[in-house]
């Protein structure tokens, strides 16, 4: 995600965020994936926000790399959970089968539409033979800012399935829902398990 107005809301908003995203234990999601990797596995929580996911996986044993292009979020993350996040954005997927998972909760649906085949693409080269890979974006059509300013994609549950396998993924997993997030409005979602 690079859209600059996109990423000053959350460099304002960042500790809203924080307080809003912060579990004391990993959800369910986040447990499988933790579980799905080897022991002192390399995963990268790709749109790490402020690093509370990653620092779950590092307590679990795993190595956990952590990018995000919000400096603001960047800074509270590193000091609330004591873990490095480094700045950076889906561009900087550029490695070739380093990690046995990645990590993408809600943040690719701020990539551009026309951007996902090519970061899908790098994150399945970025990942090791039978890699895992967590998805979870909005549900819906179309692209729009949010009431606050962040730009979505919006995604239907048979579209993200054509683009991951496309990618060359093998989808495994699919689960729908709905919440509440820093816009106070309750949006439908899908988190999907895929294997490289």
């Amino acid at each position: 995600m690079t859209d600059k107005e996109t990423i000053d809301v959350y460099n304002a908003k960042a500790q809203d965020y924080i307080d809003l995203v912060t579990t004391d234990k990993p959800t369910r999601h986040l447990q499988a994936f933790i579980d799905a990797l080897p022991t002192g596995g390399h995963a990268l929580d790709l749109g790490c926000g402020p690093g509370n996911s990653a620092a779950m996986m590092q307590a679990a044993g795993l190595i956990a790399t952590a990018i995000d292009p919000s400096p603001k979020m960047v800074e509270l993350g590193r000091a609330k959970f004591g873990i490095e996040i480094k700045l950076g954005t889906f561009e900087d997927v550029t490695q070739t089968a380093i990690y046995d998972g990645i990590w993408a909760s809600f943040s690719m649906l701020h990539a551009p539409r026309v951007d996902v085949p090519r970061y899908l693409k790098a994150i399945h080269t970025a990942l090791k033979p039978n890699g895992t890979f967590v998805i979870g974006v909005k549900t819906g059509n179309g692209e729009e800012r949010d009431a606050i300013g962040r730009r979505y994609t919006y995604f239907e549950e048979t579209e993200l399935d054509t683009l991951l396998r496309d990618a060359g993924f093998t989808p495994t997993n699919t689960h729908t829902g709905s919440e509440a997030g820093l816009a106070g409005t309750i949006d439908p979602f899908i988190i999907v398990t895929a294997h490289a």
